[in-house]
């Protein structure tokens, strides 16, 4: 190559280079699996049987309990019966073209791998928005998250941990829990300084402040986060049912496989029916929390 080539080309390593560079790492990681791969597995196994313990119990119970309980929540939540009722026709709809077993499987993969985001994702948020240096360190992190594409993380996931339920749940939080670190963060550096300084004034201690003015104001903010989590975990069930994770994905994959329109049709809307009733769910919980928050 003569002196002015990079002028023209950009300079990049050796053919030769390059392959011995990603045969190093391969080999590395191959070694780390190989050495840590076994524990790495123990440690996940009680979310393993946390996730067959809860899809066992929403195949087991009886349809309409499933049901009840749901319209349950969404009343408590809402205190509307137009919702409520939504909801019953959805789930009968859903169990009346035969969806109801892969819907109870999607069910217990989003619910578990959403309460983990939450869990995971609010002490992060809110960590951030009490440290600006934290805030700079977790969100490149949260921008690699949400642009790297879901196959590539997966790999090393599945060297590690094999394909099924575990992988399905990392892949669904990795994928859907920056938004709710996001807003949880904006949500809680949005609150009025001027109530602050009133609570302090009052005198709240810093933790009465948070738990006490902070995250309730916030709550609309978060609950939001929680939507948009929701609705990524959702986004990804077809992903999830290409390394093993059974549910409305599945048969999403065997329609675009054999161009099966009306399957794929079906699978979709029982997807968007359950977005949406955790978007309204989650929603109305979030109004009626500020409201009470702001009778007090």
């Amino acid at each position: 190559m003569s002196d002015k080539s990079w002028i023209s080309e950009i300079p990049q390593l050796d053919r030769k280079e390059l392959r011995d560079f990603k045969k190093l790492l391969d080999g590395l990681f191959r070694d780390f699996s190989r050495e840590y791969g076994d524990a790495i597995q123990s440690f996940f196994d009680p979310l393993l049987a946390t996730l067959i313990w809860f899809e066992k119990l929403l195949l087991s119970t009886p349809w309409w309990l499933v049901i009840a309980v749901v319209a349950g929540f969404a009343y408590a939540a809402s205190r509307s019966f137009k919702l409520t009722i939504s909801v019953i026709v959805a789930f009968l709809v859903i169990g009346y073209f035969g969806m109801w077993e892969d819907t109870m499987r999607t069910m217990s993969m989003i619910i578990v791998s959403t309460l983990l985001a939450i869990f995971i994702g609010v002490p992060i948020g809110v960590a951030m928005a009490r440290s600006n240096r934290i805030q700079s360190i977790v969100t490149p992190i949260l921008d690699v998250m949400q642009t790297m594409p879901a196959f590539v993380y997966l790999i090393p996931v599945v060297m590690l941990l094999g394909i099924g339920k575990v992988l399905g749940v990392i892949a669904v939080i990795i994928y859907a829990i920056p938004p709710v670190i996001r807003l949880t963060n904006l949500g809680i550096r949005l609150v009025d300084k001027e109530v602050l300084e009133a609570a302090t004034a009052y005198g709240a201690s810093p933790i009465q402040r948070l738990f006490g003015v902070q995250i309730p104001l916030a709550m609309p903010t978060i609950m939001a986060g929680i939507n948009q989590t929701i609705m990524m975990a959702l986004a990804m069930v077809v992903i999830a049912s290409m390394i093993g994770v059974k549910g409305l994905g599945q048969p999403v994959l065997q329609a675009i496989s054999n161009q099966y329109f009306t399957q794929g049709l079906l699978n979709g809307l029982a997807i968007v029916a359950l977005a949406i009733i955790f978007d309204r769910i989650s929603q109305s919980y979030a109004k009626r929390t500020l409201q009470n928050f702001g009778d007090q």
